[in-house]
């Protein structure tokens, strides 16, 4: 007997849901990759930016950036037969850090958004990640008029290990953001086991 979700269709028994975290700094594309992949319409807590916001969240290299996420963004993709991905988009501003150690609970892998023109600024992501024990990929989002930098350049930049896979595209673009997704499904399964962060 499958499970009925919320738009009718059941699941079955045997398939693996996977909580999956996208993190990454302020404006680099989380909602984004989010709403380009979700088969459900994604749940968006985007509000628009304020004078208020704008005196502390840093908004260099941003200036058409008009919302932001002050809590979460949800959505679900099933990848196959078996394997549903519930993704949950966190907020990206320093002040929202124990809201992002809270959306991480449970999760058994994560995303890590990386935009070509604030390379280092995703390394606060990748810390976490890495800090949870999580499995993560890192996904480049190349911006029109950034730099193209070589796949060697980023992954050392970022500090990443061999194992860990770095795929570019972008984010806006359905087939792009699922690449994203596949490459951590298959990160995951190579791994000995799948527990949940704690």
């Amino acid at each position: 007997m499958g499970s009925n979700d919320s738009d009718g269709r059941y699941l079955a028994s045997d398939t693996r849901s996977v909580k999956v975290v996208v993190l990454g700094p302020f404006g680099v594309g989380k909602t984004t990759l989010v709403g380009a992949v979700s088969e459900i319409r994604p749940a968006s807590t985007e509000e628009h930016m304020t004078q208020a916001g704008e005196l502390v969240d840093d908004l260099h290299g941003l200036k058409d950036k008009e919302t932001t996420t002050v809590a979460l963004d949800f959505g679900r993709i099933t990848l196959g037969p078996d394997i549903v991905l519930y993704l949950f988009g966190a907020p990206g501003q320093k002040r929202f850090s124990r809201m992002v150690d809270n959306l991480m609970i449970g999760a058994l892998g994560g995303v890590a958004l990386v935009d070509t023109a604030r390379v280092t600024e995703s390394w606060d992501a990748i810390g976490r990640l890495e800090a949870a024990g999580l499995p993560y990929v890192v996904a480049v989002n190349p911006r029109t008029g950034s730099p193209a930098y070589s796949r060697e350049y980023l992954r050392t930049a970022l500090d990443l290990d061999d194992a860990t896979p770095l795929v570019v595209g972008d984010v806006r673009e359905r087939q792009s953001a699922k690449g994203a997704l596949v490459a951590l499904v298959k990160h995951l399964l190579s791994r000995p086991s799948l527990e949940p962060a704690p």
